[in-house]
């Protein structure tokens, strides 16, 4: 499939489309693949209990892959902790907010969160997403969490390297490459999880100045086997995307992102940390486990802050 050109994009978006799939006014998108029943044979993937946490540390350190950092500050304090008006009562409280969409806040994109050609899944116009919040497409349709099989294609153990470099795509023969390597096949609502090695490729690096320009991430056509396979939610300690692009083609800056919350309705979890997940997969010898997100529930919300939870 052309990738390369402005009229292959157009294909690839057009050809990916779940719109009307699910009823006109449809804003679960692909989570309705997870139905009841592959949440309970997903539950049956727990055996040994072991359960592995997929999220980085609240981002509260400024860096050049966050420059704007969350704020946690204390409210009340050990050095003074008396509440007023409530003699006796001695406690520790703090205050947390957070612009999570960006490049180190581990979170879940809505399907409200980027247009194309001004519109959002579904067919739902751009200007529906008001100073407000959004009118459609919001966080809140995953008010119930999102729970099912999870599927980790580890791309550095295929290739045989610690991390993979953001000039060299994740290509669809990889992908499938890795499931094969991994004994693991990925259908119809699964949560797919791609490990990219960037906390390994961090931990290399001594300087870290351009860290928001040398994100890796899966090349354009792997959307149409995200399709294909049916994919319910993508996931990567990346964004999905490389950064910056490497298609060069304009107007396609990040295709994942506009082929998945748009064209597909697959909600994406960004920037996870998935180091002690894809090693945890090794010593368990199973690149498959029961998965669990839980967006905070955020009416109108373009996306949510996470802690996702892998279990064995």
């Amino acid at each position: 499939m052309d990738y390369k050109s402005v009229a292959g994009m157009r294909r690839l978006y057009e050809s990916t489309k779940n719109w009307g799939k699910w009823g006109k006014d449809d804003e679960a998108g692909a989570l309705n693949y997870i139905t009841p029943d592959k949440v309970a044979r997903a539950g049956k993937l727990i055996r040994s209990g072991r359960h592995v946490s997929c999220a980085q540390n609240f981002p509260v350190h400024p860096g050049p892959d966050n420059p704007s950092p969350a704020h946690h500050h204390m409210t009340i304090a050990g050095d003074d902790c008396c509440v007023p008006g409530v003699p006796g009562l001695q406690v520790a409280t703090d205050f947390i907010s957070i612009a999570f969409h960006g490049m180190k806040s581990s979170h879940i994109d809505a399907l409200c969160h980027v247009f194309v050609d001004m519109e959002m899944y579904n067919g739902f116009p751009a200007s529906e997403v008001k100073s407000t919040g959004a009118k459609h497409n919001s966080i809140i349709c995953a008010k119930e969490g999102i729970v099912g099989r999870g599927v980790l294609l580890d791309i550095p153990r295929l290739r045989g390297v610690s991390s993979i470099l953001p000039t060299e795509e994740v290509t669809p023969d990889e992908l499938q490459a890795a499931a094969m390597a991994q004994n693991v096949e990925i259908g119809e609502g699964d949560i797919l999880l791609v490990y990219l090695g960037r906390e390994a490729r961090r931990a290399a690096q001594e300087d870290h100045s351009h860290e928001i320009h040398i994100v890796a991430g899966l090349r354009p056509d792997c959307a149409t086997l995200i399709h294909k396979w049916g994919v319910a939610v993508l996931g990567s300690d990346g964004v999905s995307d490389p950064v910056p692009a490497n298609h060069g083609v304009p107007d396609w800056p990040m295709p994942l992102h506009m082929f998945c919350l748009v064209s597909m309705g697959v909600h994406l979890l960004d920037n996870l940390s998935l180091q002690a997940l894809a090693k945890a997969c090794a010593e368990e010898k199973r690149w498959e486990f029961f998965f669990t997100v839980a967006p905070l529930r955020i009416e109108q919300g373009t996306g949510s802050p996470i802690n996702p939870i892998a279990i064995f």
